[in-house]
């Protein structure tokens, strides 16, 4: 399947080019019409990919992992965001977590937690307790490219099989200019 300029495999086909926790998700919970394609791991971050393979910000989504503290509590969650757009981790991920504080997880805290690369985070395959906040234009795409679990590769996803995984919220998370 091409999507700009990349070919995309059915991800049953293509288990090389994914993260651990990526793969055990996919089989496990019986997972389909996810695609993999071969990347630059170089070219790995969005603007960078974007550009190179001729995809638009738009139809590519991050996955911010963040840390909530409430009290003496810390736990994490996940917010799949357009490349267009910013997470509001002040405002609405933060009531919706109920956390006095939400902040970016550090690189070392989020690959560490994860199994996964830094710049290749995903949805799919997190630990099965996080929350994932997929914001409502990122769930209502047709088709969105996401990370892999690596930075050599990218998944080609549509954006409701996110709201489908353990844990998973559809809501409005992007920042909103003026606001």
């Amino acid at each position: 399947m091409k999507f700009g300029a990349l070919d995309f495999q059915d991800i049953a086909n293509g288990k090389t080019l994914i993260a651990d926790p990526v793969c055990e998700l996919v089989e496990n919970a019986g997972l389909s019409d996810i695609y993999v394609s071969a990347i630059d791991a170089s070219l790995s971050d969005t603007a960078q990919f974007c550009e190179h393979y001729k995809i638009g910000l738009d139809k590519s989504a991050n996955c911010e992992v963040v840390e909530a503290k409430r009290a003496d509590r810390v736990w994490y969650a996940a917010c799949m965001i357009l490349a267009t757009n910013r997470v509001d981790i002040n405002g609405a991920v933060r009531r919706c977590l109920d956390a006095r504080k939400v902040s970016f997880a550090s690189v070392s805290d989020a690959t560490a937690l994860t199994g996964m690369e830094y710049g290749g985070i995903t949805p799919i395959g997190l630990p099965g307790d996080w929350p994932i906040l997929v914001d409502t234009r990122v769930a209502d795409a047709d088709k969105i490219i996401i990370g892999s679990g690596i930075r050599g590769s990218k998944l080609l996803v549509a954006g409701s099989l996110l709201t489908e995984l353990p844990n998973a919220v559809k809501l409005d998370i992007a920042k909103v200019p003026g606001f």
